[in-house]
């Protein structure tokens, strides 16, 4: 399966490796034509107004828009989340987001890069805990009425799902467990 990851900044190079542990094609996305062909795309985790600003000059924001409205399934991670939330908070005048999953999250919620942590979660779906890093995390401020939580860190949605849209406040990619792209890749199909 050629599952695309956005690599116009941030730890994209993680979740292709990540992907490909797990038997996927994974595919670079830098340009509108890297869309074609791919089944899936993997937003992730970087620095939020960078990535919109950069999604708009190489001319892909609306060529993923397209694919995003079509129905392409989507796994955006910290900055990913951000960039699919329908409202993002403390983002600058000229970011510009997905709208993709039905949430209202605040950039860096969780403080600053100091305020890095790692958690245990309890994940619907995984039948053991999943160590999350939290790196200058988005924080869900309100979770829609469509959307499904899927796991929490003190009360606070942290990983969400609505249709083919998952969004996770952490870096999944950081560790060696792959449990989450695999989750994603079987909804895939």
């Amino acid at each position: 399966m050629r599952v695309g990851v956005l690599a116009v900044q941030g730890a994209f190079a993680r979740h292709g490796a990540a992907l490909a542990e797990l038997g996927a094609e994974p595919c670079f996305v830098r340009t509108p034509a890297d869309l074609a062909g791919v089944r899936a795309l993997v937003m992730p985790g970087g620095e939020s107004t960078a990535m919109s600003r950069l999604l708009l000059t190489s001319g892909l924001f609306d060529a993923v828009q397209e694919r995003l409205d079509a129905g392409m399934p989507v796994f955006g991670t910290c900055a990913g989340m951000i960039l699919l939330a329908g409202e993002v908070l403390d983002g600058r005048p000229d970011q510009r987001s997905f709208a993709a999953i039905d949430l209202t999250v605040r950039r860096n919620g969780y403080g600053r890069q100091v305020d890095s942590f790692e958690q245990d979660l309890t994940v619907a779906g995984l039948d053991s805990p999943f160590h999350a890093v939290f790196i200058r995390a988005p924080v869900v401020i309100r979770v829609g009425p469509q959307a499904e939580v899927l796991a929490e860190h003190e009360g606070v949605p942290v990983l969400v799902r609505q249709g083919g849209v998952t969004v996770a406040s952490f870096h999944p990619e950081l560790t060696e467990d792959h449990r989450l792209h695999a989750q994603f890749l079987q909804e895939v199909g």
